[in-house]
């Protein structure tokens, strides 16, 4: 890859950033507000004005995070637990942790991800496969 090559490539970014930003923001809206109209006692950490276009943390009570992770794998949906830079642990997102987010609702936390290739069609998938996740893991909590 020469430096023309990536002095192009920053050119398309920069063209494109606005678009692509707002596609993933419509994304994102969509999402959450499906979540919160079909799933019961959800909390969307964050400030909803003021965060990326391509991300949602949303922390389910009653329900691990790590068990939604692997429901929603089986499903062929990948999400996280916490941030991108601690993937792989199972401990809560120290970032909830250090916004006063209480530890119950940090391990119920999944934080969903968008990219320039999800569509709307994605969101429907996560939004009719998730419920009835919550749904199971609330109904086999001890909590």
């Amino acid at each position: 890859v020469s430096i023309v090559g990536i002095g192009v490539a920053a050119k398309i970014a920069k063209r494109e950033l606005e678009q692509e930003s707002k596609k993933l923001w419509q994304l994102r809206e969509m999402l959450r507000l499906g979540i919160e109209e079909k799933i019961p006692n959800v909390v969307v950490n964050g400030n909803q004005e003021h965060c990326l276009p391509g991300t949602l943390d949303v922390s389910f009570p009653h329900a691990e995070g790590e068990s939604i992770l692997l429901y929603l794998d089986l499903e062929g949906i990948m999400v996280s637990t916490g941030s991108a830079c601690a993937s792989g642990s199972l401990e809560p997102s120290y970032v909830l942790l250090a916004s006063n987010v209480d530890i119950e609702l940090a391990h119920g936390s999944i934080r969903f991800s968008f990219g320039r290739y999800n569509t709307e069609e994605d969101v429907a998938y996560v939004l009719e496969k998730l419920p009835p996740i919550i749904k199971r893991l609330r109904e086999m909590s001890t909590r």
